[in-house]
């Protein structure tokens, strides 16, 4: 089934790429996976989006070396216009997107599966679970707005998505792969990890087991009278504490500061402004040699 692979906290920045970048991009995010299809094969593509900090550098090769929010946009975009011409020849195909676009991911599924022959309902249904595990059973105080499926001609895939907290301006990107644990509710993620942002809810981990199991019983045999008269009957206290369950193994997690370190003119390192001295190069450049 899934699971978690990752997932990194970015700056929330507005403004658009230009086209000449986008253009670029497209090309280069083609050529990339191509080479990467037919060197590892189509399984490894998978592997390698899903991980966040290779996603993020994939993402500053292609020429996206601002590190903000734009960049999940930007590659997700890039590699569905610029896979689409090859997805027959590499049966890799890019659904969904930003906003509207990622609404439109189980109807893309479904075309693609009734022309290259696999399950397209199946993978829309996941698509959807792990929207809904993001947004609704892990409360982290990200909204979604955008979400990427990538799927192979042999049912395989793997979900890149972001969600925004406008208040902190801040992004937070998810990376799933469909390899590896068998539910999307019982720990499909290793961990969340993030900067301290308050109480988040994780229904999903395998320590809400009980929690999980216990809402899905209220809902199917008690009605909201009951279930409220139910919790003002619960004791805030005086019962044993239950046992601590195991720790879990941390996944990948980048966290990008806000700023973006960028200057308007780059200096020499010390070294380089120490020769120039003891050479009569002037202080404040490189020295220009010639063999």
């Amino acid at each position: 089934m899934a699971h978690k692979a990752g997932s990194a906290d970015l700056p929330l920045h507005s403004g658009h790429v230009p086209k000449w970048l986008a253009d670029r991009m497209t090309r280069l995010g083609a050529v990339i996976s191509e080479a990467i299809v037919h060197h590892y094969g189509r399984d490894e593509l998978l592997r390698r989006l899903a991980h966040p900090f290779w996603f993020q550098s994939f993402g500053a090769v292609m020429g996206m070396d601002w590190h903000s929010s734009g960049i999940t946009t930007s590659v997700v975009g890039a590699l569905k216009r610029g896979l689409e011409p090859l997805s027959s020849e590499l049966g890799i195909h890019v659904c969904g997107g930003r906003g509207a676009h990622s609404r439109r991911t189980p109807r893309e599924l479904h075309d693609i599966g009734a022309r290259v022959g696999f399950d397209g309902a199946e993978l829309a249904a996941a698509s959807r679970l792990v929207a809904k595990v993001d947004s609704a059973a892990v409360q982290d105080g990200f909204d979604l707005y955008l979400h990427g499926f990538i799927a192979t001609d042999d049912g395989h895939w793997a979900v890149v998505q972001q969600g925004m907290n406008g208040d902190r301006r801040q992004a937070r990107r998810y990376h799933w792969l469909s390899e590896g644990l068998t539910s999307f509710v019982d720990a499909p993620h290793a961990a969340i990890a993030g900067e301290p942002q308050g109480e988040i809810v994780n229904l999903a981990d395998r320590r809400a087991e009980a929690s999980r199991r216990g809402q899905l019983e209220l809902l199917v045999s008690l009605g909201p009278d009951r279930i409220m008269r139910e919790m003002r009957g619960l004791s805030p206290a005086g019962d044993a504490p239950a046992a601590a369950p195991p720790t879990q193994p941390l996944l990948p997690h980048l966290v990008m500061p806000a700023h973006h370190d960028a200057r308007r003119r780059r200096q020499p390192p010390a070294a380089a402004r120490d020769v120039g001295r003891s050479s009569g190069c002037r202080p404040k450049g490189f020295c220009r040699t010639t063999a």
